[in-house]
This record gives structure tokens, C-alpha cells and sequence, in this order.
């Protein structure tokens, strides 16, 4: 059984910091990608950041210069430093590990609130 638990979510001001974490437990083997996925209220869940086996990283333009991905290999975990925060970057946060033989998993949400 593979589960992903996220943490790190929370109340910030525009312009703060966060960490989120995502950690994976159970019987993982060869993953390919973690990503970190955002869905904003009233929004569809998009992809934000992503970071491959050989630690390739993508973003979306919209945290792009904001926004860095990191993982640990050895813990099978996926980090997402957010900073320069903005209101419309609030939104539950997912974290999802794809595995080289097609599966993919997902974490329960991680909610993020940035407001004065």
C-alpha cells in the first residue's frame, strides 16, 4: 500500500514563505517523476512543478522564479519551497510520484492560504 503524506500548508501574508512536504511510504519502487499540482477555488487542479530521477525540474510560468522543487531520493520525498507568495497562489497543494511502470499516486491536499 503506497501513501503520500503532505504537510506544510497554511496562513501566510503576500510576499511570505512556505515548505511543502510530501513524503512517500509502502512498497515504491522506480520512481520516475514527482510532481506538485495546484488547485485553485472554482479551478481546475494544474500541474506547478515537476522533478525527474535525474532531478530535471519544470515549473509553470506562473511560479516560475518563485517556486523551487527538490527531492530526496533516499526518502522517496518531494519538497516545494514557495516564495514572493501571492493571493492567487492559494489553492490545495498535491503532490503525485508517477513509477516507471505506469502507476501514480497522490497525496490527500495540503491547503495554502495566502492573504493579509
Amino acid at each position: 500500500q503506497v501513501q503520500l503524506v503532505e504537510s506544510g500548508g497554511g496562513l501566510v501574508q503576500p510576499g511570505g514563505s512556505l515548505r511543502l512536504s510530501c513524503a512517500a511510504s509502502g512498497m515504491i519502487f522506480n520512481i520516475y517523476a514527482m510532481n506538485w499540482h495546484r488547485q485553485a477555488p472554482g479551478k481546475l487542479r494544474e500541474l506547478i512543478a515537476g522533478i525527474s530521477r535525474s532531478d530535471s525540474t519544470n515549473y509553470a510560468d506562473a511560479v516560475k522564479g518563485r517556486f523551487s522543487i527538490s527531492r530526496d531520493g533516499a526518502k522517496n520525498a518531494v519538497y516545494l519551497q514557495m516564495n514572493s507568495l501571492k493571493p492567487e497562489d492559494t489553492g490545495v497543494y498535491y503532490c503525485q510520484i508517477l513509477l516507471t511502470n505506469g502507476a501514480t499516486y497522490w497525496g490527500q491536499g495540503t491547503q495554502v492560504t495566502v492573504s493579509s
